[in-house]
Formats: structure tokens, C-alpha cells, sequence
């Protein structure tokens, strides 16, 4: 999911107002207003993906049962084990069958070392998954900042990263920000027709309640916010989900066979 860091930054100011990528699977969308540029690696297509968000939650001061001001409490930092430090919240995104082989669509995010030892614990927990930051060279480049990594398992084949980035702080989604990335689906038998198929990853802001994805034969498949429980099943069926450690939630759509990623727009 980028193999440099300084090039990483320059196509995150290029991709602004295009999408990057070097085939019509490899589409990516920017939507919705922007604070800042958020970065995610897209391994499977070397191009660039927009990401990020945080966990964090700023606490005012509220007023008690009489309407006196009552200040925030003042807590004590958390350990590294409940920042999720060295072991990741990880949430199944999506899974079913396709080919007749199982595929499986995770998520997990790690949480900001806050110094030098905490890096170096961090980096060896994701290498025991065999998880590489993506423009990180030494642990130290890991203090300050959240991991998310995206990870795709098809059939018996080892999961692979997919999409990774660090996450950013203060930055979050709103509205009907929206921001998603194409990877191909491969459940098929190379160089026969449906070999691979499309599947859209995205985030949208927790308040949206619908994602349209649209493809390039002109038809559209619409994503609606999974309902409390949901599960999942054999057959795919395309849901926005809530995801453990991101304040933004997460949505995957499966492209038709034969068709192409064109855009995801939050349409509820």
C-alpha cells in the first residue's frame, strides 16, 4: 500500500483535485470538505490513498444539577495496553464468498507509542503480524502517531496489507466527507474472465447513514449503515460499519464483474 515517504507527501498535495493511480481499478476518491491531507499507502496498486482519523475525544467542563460549573476531571495518562500500543483493536470489515473461495476484509489500528521504548514494542508487535509501516524506517518515526492497517485474506492464502497509514491527529469527518480506494478482489483463476473482481474501502463521517458506489457501466450500488448486531453471510451484502479505535466509520462495496470503480458519494 508507496515506497518512499518524501514522495508519499508530494502526490498528497498532487492529489488534491485528481485521482491517482495507474489502472482503472486503482481509482481513488477525494470528497467532502478537507481539513488537512490525510495518507494512507495503497499496497496493492503502489498509489496514494487519502486517510486518517482519531480516537481522541476533547473533555469540557459541563455544569452541575444547581447549573455551577463543574471542571473535567483530571485522569491519570493510560497505559500503553489501554492506548492499544503493542496489540491492535481489530474489526472484521467485510466477508463472504466469491469463486467459491472465502475472503476476509480486516482492520486493525494501533495506537501512538508515546516514546522511544513504546516504538520499539510496537514495531515488534507488527512484525509478529508481519506488518510493516509503510515510510516508516525506524521505530522512533512510529512516536506520536496511531497505525491503521487494512488487510485482505482470500481463500488459504496468508492475509495481505492492502492499506496502511498513520493516523492523524485532529483529524476527523464531517458531513459528507468521504474518502475510498479500489483494490482488486482476486478469488478468481488468473486470466480468465471475472478473475478478480473490485472492492471499494472507505470512511465516511459517523453521522452519514448511506454511500452510493457507482461504476463505470452506469449502474450504482447503494450501502446502507448496518444495523445493530449485523453479521455477516455467505452471500455479500455491502454495509457501513462502525470499526474499534477509528472515529470515523467504514464501508466496502463489491464492484459488478466486469465493471470498473468510478466514484462513492455519501448520498444519506
Amino acid at each position: 500500500m508507496a515506497t518512499d515517504a518524501d514522495i508519499a507527501l508530494l502526490l498528497a498535495e498532487a492529489a488534491d483535485e485528481v485521482e491517482i493511480g495507474i489502472a482503472p481499478y486503482q481509482a481513488v476518491l477525494r470528497g467532502g470538505r478537507r481539513r488537512k491531507a490525510r495518507r494512507w499507502a495503497l499496497v496493492a496498486a503502489a498509489a496514494l490513498v487519502v486517510a486518517g482519523s482519531t480516537g481522541t475525544l476533547a473533555l469540557a467542563g459541563g455544569t452541575d444539577d444547581h447549573g455551577g460549573r463543574v471542571e473535567p476531571a483530571v485522569t491519570a495518562p493510560s497505559t500503553p495496553e489501554q492506548r492499544h500500543v503493542y496489540e491492535p483493536q481489530r474489526t472484521t470489515l467485510a466477508t463472504a464468498w466469491d469463486h467459491g473461495k472465502e475472503w476476509n476484509l480486516d482492520v486493525s489500528i494501533w495506537g501512538a507509542p508515546e516514546n522511544e521504548a513504546e516504538a520499539q514494542y510496537q514495531r515488534a508487535g507488527m512484525s509478529d503480524y508481519a506488518l510493516t509501516p509503510t515510510g516508516t524506517q525506524v521505530a522512533s518515526d512510529l512516536i506520536g502517531k496511531g497505525w491503521v492497517f487494512v488487510r485482505l485474506a482470500v481463500g488459504d492464502d496468508s492475509p495481505a496489507t492492502v492499506l496502511d497509514g498513520p493516523v492523524e491527529k485532529g483529524d476527523s469527518f464531517s458531513g459528507t466527507d468521504i474518502e475510498a480506494a479500489a483494490v482488486p478482489l482476486r478469488t478468481g483463476r488468473a486470466g480468465t474472465a471475472g478473475a478478480y473482481r473490485l472492492l471499494v474501502i472507505g470512511k465516511v463521517a459517523t453521522t452519514a447513514r448511506e454511500v452510493t458506489c457507482r461504476w463505470d457501466d452506469g449502474t450504482s450500488t447503494r450501502v446502507p449503515m448496518a444495523p445493530e448486531g449485523a453479521g455477516f453471510t455467505m452471500e455479500f451484502k455491502p454495509m457501513i460499519r462502525r470499526v474499534a479505535g477509528s472515529s470515523a466509520n467504514w464501508f466496502v462495496c463489491l464492484a459488478p464483474v466486469g465493471t470498473n470503480y468510478k466514484s462513492a458519494a455519501v448520498t444519506r
